[in-house]
Order: structure tokens, then C-alpha cells, then sequence
């Protein structure tokens, strides 16, 4: 019953931050303060990820490959498809529900614990729409971020087979063009869209609704990036079984 309440008020949530809008003056720099923190601020640790996972992914493809039979282009294309369908869309989304989801839930709660958000609502401010919208938009930008992903992904794949000796350089060229499907790069993006908008409105919503003090909002944080990802996990399981079964 707990659990309908939440689904209950995060729906209830979502109605009221595209209610009353707050003023584009004062959004327009919210906006741009988001995709600083939020977007830009996760590059680094991105495309660190995912330029040494998908050398791994390379390399643990090449160690399985024993038959001398199986070409070597086969490398490339398992990459290929790892990076693309898999990691870069829903492993760095689960990251980013640790990084970007316990800030959101954090900097809120903070907000909720220091009376902020209640002094705002006083002045007649839609506390919903000025708080969480500009997350929102910020997120939207992140199907850039795992277009960056799954580019080096490739890359840190292609270095560690080519030049730890697993195979040359054509024939991982080979593999990566070998039978490419563009709706696969298509559906990546689409699980993308749908964990933007998850990553920025459940952390959003644990750190806006969060009762207690400091402690508290450590206990949102984690609640808050254990939901994410469960929802993240199940939304990419229908997604998948939607557009790929």
C-alpha cells in the first residue's frame, strides 16, 4: 500500500511541475546551472568508464574466442553490439543514478531540511515546476552524454584488442560494421530518453518529499538511487521486449 502512495504522489508530482510556470527570466539560469552540474560535470567520469569497460569488453570477448575457426572480426562486432545495446544506454544510466540521482536527492532535501522550499512556496512560487523542471530539461540533453559513451566505448575496445595484440585493426573494423542494424542505435537512444527523464523526476521526488534532518537526507540519497536503478532495470526490460522480442 506504501508503495501505491509514492506511485500515487510521484504521478500527482509530475502534474504540478508542468502546472503554473515560473518565469523564463528566472528558469533560463536555472536551466544552464543544471546542465553545468548535471550534464557536463558527468563527462569526465562517463567517458572514463566507458573507454576502459569496453576495452574489457573487447579483451574478454577475444579470450573466449579459442576456436581458431571463428574469424577474428567477431571481436569487433560483440563490442560493437555490448556497447551499443547494453552499456553505454543502461549501465551508465545505473551510474548516473549514483552520481547525478544522490545529488539531485540531496541538494532538494537539503532545500526541504533548511525550510527553503517552504519559504519559496510563501512567495508563490510552484516550488515543482522552479525546483524540478529545470532538471528535466538539463536531462534532456542526455542522450548526448551516452552518444559519447558508446564512441568511446568502441574506441577503448578497439586500442586494447589492436595494440595488446587479439587482432588487427581491419578486422575489428570488420566486426564493427559487420551487419549493423541502425534501429539498434535508435532504440538505444529511446531507452535513453525514457532514463533521462526517470534519472531527473525520482530523485527529484525522494529528496522533495523527504521528512527529518541532515541524517535524512544521506537515507533519501540511497533510497533514492536503489529506486532509480530498479526502475531503470524494468523500464529497460519493456523497452527491450517492446521493440527487440
Amino acid at each position: 500500500m506504501k508503495l501505491l502512495e509514492h506511485i500515487g504522489n510521484y504521478f500527482i508530482m509530475l502534474t504540478k511541475i508542468f502546472g503554473k510556470f515560473t518565469k523564463w527570466q528566472v528558469l533560463k539560469p536555472l536551466i544552464f546551472k543544471e546542465i553545468d552540474v548535471l550534464i557536463i560535470g558527468s563527462l569526465g567520469i562517463v567517458s572514463f568508464i566507458s573507454f576502459f569497460v569496453g576495452g574489457v569488453v573487447a579483451i574478454q570477448t577475444a579470450l573466449n574466442m579459442e576456436n581458431p575457426f571463428l574469424p577474428k572480426n567477431l571481436i569487433g562486432f560483440a563490442t560493437r553490439q555490448s556497447v551499443i545495446l547494453e552499456f553505454a544506454p543502461t549501465f551508465i544510466s545505473v551510474i548516473m543514478a549514483g552520481k547525478v540521482g544522490s545529488f539531485i536527492t540531496s541538494s532538494i532535501g537539503t532545500m526541504r531540511v533548511t525550510e527553503q522550499i517552504d519559504a519559496l512556496e510563501v512567495m508563490g512560487v510552484n516550488t515543482y515546476n522552479y525546483l524540478i523542471f529545470p532538471k528535466i530539461v538539463a536531462l534532456s540533453l542526455y542522450p548526448f552524454v551516452i552518444g559519447i559513451s558508446m564512441f568511446l566505448g568502441i574506441l577503448g575496445g578497439y586500442i586494447a584488442c589492436v595494440y595488446g595484440g587479439w587482432t588487427s585493426s581491419s578486422e575489428f573494423i570488420e566486426g564493427i560494421q559487420l551487419d549493423f542494424i541502425p534501429f539498434h542505435v535508435t532504440y538505444a537512444f529511446i531507452k535513453t530518453a525514457f532514463f533521462s527523464f526517470i534519472l531527473a523526476t525520482i530523485p527529484s521526488y525522494h529528496g522533495y518529499f523527504m521528512k527529518g534532518g541532515a541524517l535524512e537526507v544521506g537515507k533519501a540519497s540511497t533510497i533514492s538511487f536503489v529506486w532509480t536503478s530498479v526502475t531503470i532495470i524494468i523500464i529497460n526490460y519493456l523497452i527491450t521486449q517492446g521493440l527487440l522480442a
